[in-house]
């Protein structure tokens, strides 16, 4: 692969392309000035404004969301996996049907498996407009989001509908429902009371990693954050990997899965029989399996990245523990 290829599988964190429209709460007070950003895959926008960077599906997908001081996302619900990791800023996940059956706050660094089957938001609670990274399990991430009964009527009530199909009509616009088209049906009450309401104590030992915790455990090997025997232990159709300086591969290395590098800390410069590129925060990089690549900070002082591969989990198979 030549460099000129390969810059099609980079994405520059000041290049990213945002939305402003992705989801149903785009109109809803407090959610309203949210942006969603999707680098590799389809991603989970509703919205056909939504720009792709990269459309390979390689078995997950790769997303972001920024937002400015006290925004939030709204309660949804995953069939699939969704794991952040935050970039900027201190963001506070919270769960349950109302979003007050368990909280936890994040630092740069840390990440989060969010359990399926639980309706889960976030908002910023930082000073300065904050990004979070997202890992969604599957090729098709838009599938399965399911919104909490309130989302759906606070949006019908600022002028966005979300059809039956999964696209939303802004009747600010003058949109509306095609023929044949209904409203997405919300959830009933028994449905509702089937879905779990674990608490902090239930979710955080086993679905929160911190940054420092990872840069001690990575001090001679990676950090294997989720898998069938990491830290988070978890099948969700893709491996997590935390690298630090001390924790490089010895030369080159190859995989026959795909393999996503997202620097947290330092530059990082990533060679290939053919080129070479530098990694910056916040920048993404999809690599083709079988490709042979070697990985080395450019700099002295605090180096880190999460490291993403696809394995032949099915997507979505979070292991309960509550």
């Amino acid at each position: 692969m030549n460099p000129s290829e390969m810059d099609h599988n980079i994405v520059r964190y000041g290049e990213l392309i945002p939305c402003k429209s992705a989801f149903i709460d785009a109109h809803t007070p407090g959610s309203d000035q949210k942006e969603n950003f999707t680098i590799v895959g389809g991603g989970v926008s509703e919205s056909p404004d939504q720009h792709v960077h990269i459309r390979d599906t390689p078995g997950f997908n790769i997303g972001a969301a920024g937002q400015p001081p006290y925004c939030r996302n709204s309660l949804h619900m995953h069939s699939t996996a969704e794991v952040f990791f935050v970039l900027k800023g201190k963001w506070r996940f919270f769960w349950g049907r109302w979003g007050d059956a368990g909280e936890v706050t994040l630092e740069e660094g840390d990440i989060i498996n969010i359990p399926t089957g639980i309706f889960r938001g976030f908002e910023n609670i930082g000073t300065d407009y904050g990004m979070i990274m997202a890992f969604l399990g599957g090729d098709d991430a838009g599938g399965g989001v399911v919104w909490a009964p309130q989302v759906i009527q606070d949006a019908q009530d600022h002028g966005l509908v979300l059809g039956e199909n999964g696209t939303l009509y802004d009747t600010k616009k003058g949109q509306s429902l095609p023929a044949g088209i209904t409203a997405m049906p919300t959830l009933t009450n028994t449905e509702l009371q089937s879905i779990p309401e674990p608490t902090s104590a239930q979710v955080v030992p086993h679905y929160v990693a911190r940054y420092w915790d990872l840069m001690a455990l990575s001090d001679r090997q990676p950090a294997k954050v989720i898998g069938p025997d990491a830290a988070l232990r978890d099948r969700p159709g893709f491996s997590v990997d935390f690298l630090s300086r001390g924790s490089l591969p010895e030369g080159a290395y190859s995989c026959d899965k795909h393999e996503v590098l997202m620097p947290m800390r330092g530059h990082w410069q990533i060679d290939w029989d053919g080129g070479s590129r530098v990694l910056n925060p916040g920048d993404t990089c999809l690599l083709p399996p079988g490709m042979s690549r070697a990985l080395k900070p450019t700099m002295t002082g605090e180096a880190s990245l999460y490291r993403v591969r696809g394995t032949d989990d099915e997507a979505g198979a979070t292991l309960a523990h509550f």
